[in-house]
């Protein structure tokens, strides 16, 4: 199966939120993953100083899935209008949206979690929540699924989430030969955070 992978990159990324999923991705048969900028194509610059070239939206199957990452960076870009509504349009658009971390707020400002269950980072938390007041907020969740929309929490929250779909989109088999060649020991109980 073919799963067209979409990730937003900003200034000011989180690096494990964006890698963790893209290592699961990579290791699943016949995705594609590719990162981009809603500003254009050009470097992004995460924490730490990380640099990834990102191409422009208009590289991107926007009935891809979307998978939006979160960091310092995040805090900026929920007052930018512009940005927040292209976000909105590409959240429209694809059949399946994961936020991780502070990636939730993006979101929420962007009002397509009006109404839905998501999940954010603890450390973040009470910010994230001030971006949604009309999110049904769930602090104890590693992820939430609602609908097409997944959140999930802290850093390493990505991950789990990331092979959860993949076992429900490529089923078990997929989901487990990932984590394997990650050497990564699965959380799969999506409400157990214990950072929570």
């Amino acid at each position: 199966m073919g799963l067209d992978i979409n990730i937003v990159v900003f200034d000011g990324f989180e690096p494990l939120d964006v890698f963790g999923p893209f290592e699961v991705f990579i290791n699943t048969d016949g995705a594609r993953v590719r990162l981009f900028s809603l500003e254009g194509p050009g470097v992004k610059v995460g924490e730490g100083g990380v640099r990834v070239e990102a191409v422009g939206p208009e590289a991107i199957d926007p009935k891809g899935v979307l998978l939006i990452p979160g960091g310092s960076g995040t805090r900026t870009l929920v007052g930018n209008d512009r940005w927040i509504g292209q976000l909105a349009s590409l959240a429209a658009q694809s059949p399946q949206v994961m936020t991780v971390c502070t990636g939730s707020a993006l979101l929420a400002a962007a009002g397509v979690l009006d109404g839905r269950r998501a999940t954010s980072n603890d450390l973040a938390f009470d910010w994230v929540v001030s971006t949604g007041k009309r999110v049904n907020w769930v602090k104890d969740a590693r992820w939430v699924v609602d609908g097409k929309f997944r959140a999930s929490s802290g850093i390493s929250a990505g991950i789990d989430m990331a092979l959860a779909f993949v076992e429900g989109t490529c089923g078990p088999e997929a989901a487990d030969r990932a984590s394997t060649q990650m050497e990564y020991i699965r959380n799969r109980d999506s409400g157990y955070d214990p950072f929570a």
